[in-house]
Parts: C-alpha cells; structure tokens; sequence
C-alpha cells in the first residue's frame, strides 16, 4: 500500500473511531481489530504531528485537536470516494463484486445473463467470503458491491442495503433419521451453522431457546457444506431451506422446526456516492429481478 491510499485509510479510520469514541467498535466496522485500528491513528497522529484522541485505559475521546480536524478528515475521505467512483464511471465497464458461495450459486448466474444483455463487453471479478468481511471489503472501497446476509448491526450513512429475498431456516437430516426434529436432535449429532457469523446467530439463537444439551459435532461456515456433510449422514443441522434441492431430496430429510418460523435476509451493500455508475444500477437492478423470480417460485412449495 502506497502512502497516499495509507493516509486516506487512516483518515478513514480516524472518522469512524471520532463517531464511535470506541477503537474496537471502528476495527468491528472496519474488518480491523482494535490493535491495528490503534496502530493507525498512531502513525496517523505521528504524520500529522497532533494528538487526535485522549485514551483512558479502553476508552477513547477525540481530543480538541482531533475535533478541529475532524471536519476535514470527512471531507477528504468523502472527496477521494467520489473520485474514485467518478474514474470507474468513465472507464470501461469492470466491476468486483463480493458474493457468498449461496448467492453465487442461486441469484448471481441468472443476473449476470440479464446484465449481459445491456453490457456485453463488461468485466465481472466475482469474490468469495463471509458475509462480515465482504462488508468491510465494500465500507473499505474495495468492493463494488457485495451481496450478502443482512448484518446485525446498523450500517454507516455512507453505504446502502438493498433487499433481495429472505430465506426461512429449517432442520435437514439424513434420510435413514426417524421421527420428528426433537427426536432427530437427541439421537443424531448436530452440525452447527458457524454462530459468529451473520447467518449462524439467528440459528444458535434459535438453539438456546428450544434445545439444550445438543450433540454438537462439527461446526461450519457454509451451509452448502453442511448440507453436503448431512447428505453424507454426518449428523442433522439447521439451515436456510432454499438450499434443498427438492429434486434430491431423496437423502435429505427437510423438518420443520418447533417455534416461529425465522429467516435470514439476504441483499445487496454497496456505496452510496456508488449508486450515480450506471452500470453499477443496472447490476443491482438484475439482481433485485432475479431474487423476486426465485422468491415467487419458492412461494407454492411452502
């Protein structure tokens, strides 16, 4: 990294820390952890020859210094967004995307044929990850977009969410499993759906509050995967039911759950200074028509 895009992030960081008064909760929005966060605004005060924040053990306050340069510091960040976005505007159509491995399968392919269409000669750069990392990737720049599970969190002023579908969890189990989910759970081990990630709360959530003592046997961040591993008999777990084929449920046992019925929502992050790149809008517009496609087929089936 160069000492220009070097400053432009750590002024960035600057800003978020000064809004949050909180070095972990800016590394948490950041994709950072606290150290480096607090090794940036180090260098950053070393740079600027000033001190930006009082620190008070954990706690942290801008300082006045930092408060006269924060007004500043916004506005640089938020000048060097729009040049970026004005470059990519007038340069020729190529844009990276941030997709997790569901969304790649199921919105993404029937998007990019209807994106094709009205831009034949773009350059797609499809990215994998979890859903928290593609959202630092897209606050960080350096992603297009992302499509992604919605974040427990509130998302800053400069990025938007875009809605595409929601995806209602159920219990899978091999087909060999007998009896209803609660009987499944006591007598198979449990795959567990990764609880710190966005997906994986809503299920261990779930867990906390109608089951206790489970099996648990392994622990995963894809749910394609645990799919796979239950199809392979490994245990039962609790996925979003989008994800079983109907037409190989032959070794998959699909349950309903005990309770309300809970989902996870899957859409679109992108920058807001973003949204005037026309190629960028008809990307989003794609993906909102190919999940409102998926979504009315699934209606019937439930």
């Amino acid at each position: 990294m160069n000492k220009k895009e070097s400053l432009i992030r750590y002024l960035k960081t600057f800003v978020i820390a000064a809004q949050t008064s909180s070095f972990s909760a800016a590394g948490a929005r950041l994709g950072l952890t606290q150290s480096a966060v607090s090794t940036q605004m180090k260098r950053l005060e070393e740079d600027l020859g000033t001190q930006l924040f009082e620190r008070s053990g954990k706690s942290v306050q801008v300082s006045q210094q930092g408060k006269a340069l924060l007004a500043d510091a916004e506005h640089i960040v938020n000048l060097y967004q729009a040049m970026k976005g004005a470059t990519r505007q007038t340069a020729q159509a190529a844009l990276t995307l941030g997709v997790i491995s569901t969304a790649q399968l199921g919105v993404l392919p029937g998007a990019l044929r209807r994106f094709r269409t009205a831009y034949p000669a773009a350059h797609i750069n499809v990215l994998p990850g979890m859903s928290v990392q593609l959202l630092a990737q897209v606050d960080a720049d350096e992603l297009d977009l992302a499509v992604l599970i919605k974040p427990n969190l509130n998302l800053p002023r400069h990025l938007k969410w875009f809605p595409l579908m929601q995806e209602r969890y159920v219990g899978i189990a091999p087909h060999t499993a007998q009896g209803d989910w609660g009987e499944v759970l006591r007598t198979q081990p449990f795959i567990r759906y990764n609880r710190r990630s966005y997906g994986g709360h809503p299920v261990d959530q779930f867990l906390k509050h109608h089951a206790s003592g489970v099996n648990e046997f392994m622990e995963l961040d894809e749910p394609a995967v645990i799919l796979q591993m239950v199809r392979e008999g490994l245990g039962c777990a609790i996925i979003p039911g989008a994800l079983v084929d109907n037409r190989r449920s032959s070794d998959v046992r699909m349950l309903e759950l005990p309770g309300p019925p809970f989902f996870r929502e899957i859409g679109i992050v992108v920058q807001q200074s973003a949204l005037k790149n026309p190629v960028l809008a008809e990307l989003i517009s794609n993906l909102s028509t190919q999940a409102e496609q998926i979504t009315r087929k699934e209606k019937p089936a439930k």
